[in-house]
């Protein structure tokens, strides 16, 4: 339970920071990232053959219920990374919805039902969806309760803290929407996508220190993660060690302070890039107290990974751990 609500705070702050700053482009033009790394295409890859839904079903919800699908002909998924799953599962046709942190260009041009986990029930039933799709920390209570109320199926997914959720996801999805055999190939090819990233880190390499810094310009919100910030798990897989949490930091996140970047001494900075662009850059990062005296600061040495997708656990993670990799290992490192 306690790493649910802190899953779930940290997305709010990420969903509050985004409405507040227009989807989170800043306010500030963002300076190049130390990294130099290219930002890919904001895309989900669908399965080449998707499976047609085979309902009706029944499946467990995390809340402990037990859920009838009966269609998947219009499905509202609850949050960024669920969408995400749906339509790499081929079913993104069937999407009529989003939540606001569902940026990737394939639901761009759905309607906005849910912003900082404030779901508008009214908004999803206006669009007579078959399923609805949410996290364990979606809310608040009393939508979800309206949603279900009304008879719509509503299945919740437990959040993901960690990349061995990931492949209990996708089932979970899969299985929702009627398409397991399409769960079982998208989770057999994000772990072989996963396994083949691991292969690149340098065996010899020393493991750098890396603190993860969740910073909004515009809502002036420092944080650093600690233990529970949800980036340990990818930190730890790309070979580096979470700085935050090795300093010991239990929690999800703290105030940035010179004393709580001290103790951390990051080698390297990892930051959402329009978390980046919202402080001005690398340049209006190191102005943060205490970050220019960190090694990472001194050096420049900042990582950045798009906000949609760093810590979603889903289909797109092994494009997340490749980019850490690149940054932390490429030439010139």
């Amino acid at each position: 339970m306690r790493r649910t609500r802190l899953a779930g705070a940290l997305t709010a702050v990420i969903a509050l920071a985004l409405t507040a700053t227009g989807c989170g482009g800043g306010d500030t033009p963002a300076a190049p990232s130390a990294a130099g790394a290219a930002a890919a295409p904001d895309r989900v890859e669908p399965l080449p053959s998707p499976a047609s839904p085979r309902l009706p079903v029944t499946v467990a919800s995390a809340d402990g219920r037990r859920v009838t699908v009966d269609s998947a002909e219009r499905i509202v998924p609850l949050s960024g990374s669920l969408s995400e799953i749906v339509f790499t599962l081929g079913l993104g046709d069937r999407v009529v919805a989003r939540d606001v942190t569902a940026t990737f260009e394939q639901a761009a041009d759905l309607p906005v039902v849910t912003r900082a986990h404030d779901v508008s029930a009214e908004s999803v039933l206006s669009l007579r969806p078959t399923l609805v799709l949410a996290e364990s920390t979606t809310g608040p209570a009393e939508a979800v309760a309206q949603i279900r109320d009304a008879g719509v199926p509503l299945v919740v997914v437990p959040a993901a803290k960690d990349l061995d959720d990931v492949g209990t996801r996708i089932d979970d999805v899969a299985a929702a929407l009627g398409v397991p055999a399409s769960g079982t190939a998208l989770r057999e090819r994000t772990a072989e996508r996963l396994d083949a990233v691991r292969e690149k880190i340098p065996a010899h390499a020393d493991r750098p220190r890396v603190a993860f810094l969740y910073v909004r310009g515009s809502a002036a919100v420092y944080l650093l993660g600690g233990a529970e910030s949800g980036a340990s798990s990818l930190l730890e897989a790309a070979g580096a060690v979470d700085a935050g949490k090795e300093s010991g930091l239990e929690k999800d996140f703290t105030p940035i302070t010179s004393e709580a970047l001290a103790a951390a001494a990051p080698d390297a900075i990892l930051v959402m890039s329009k978390g980046l662009e919202s402080v001005g850059g690398v340049d209006g990062l190191v102005k943060i107290p205490g970050v220019a005296e960190t090694p990472a600061g001194a050096a420049r040495r900042v990582v950045s990974v798009d906000d949609g997708v760093l810590l979603n656990y889903g289909p797109r993670t092994d494009r997340v751990l490749a980019s850490l990799v690149d940054q932390l290992y490429g030439e010139g490192k």
